[in-house]
């Protein structure tokens, strides 16, 4: 589960195996695969890096910054 920002300040958590695309309205709309869609302040890479992080933690691998 990665921890994002809704537009009105809301943290939510989202399950990123979950998520289908991710569209660039300038805002970043979060499309989930049972087709609901969240829109979030984070950016795509931020979106990434926490996808990442977050696989990271649960597959125990690494990455070097």
């Amino acid at each position: 589960m990665i921890v994002l920002t809704k537009l009105n300040n809301q943290q939510i958590l989202l399950n990123c195996a979950q998520i289908e695309a991710v569209e660039l309205i300038p805002e970043s709309k979060i499309v989930m695969m049972n087709g609901k869609f969240y829109l979030v302040k984070e950016s795509a890479e931020e979106i990434i890096e926490k996808t990442i992080e977050y696989n990271g933690r649960i597959h125990c691998y690494h990455t070097d910054r």
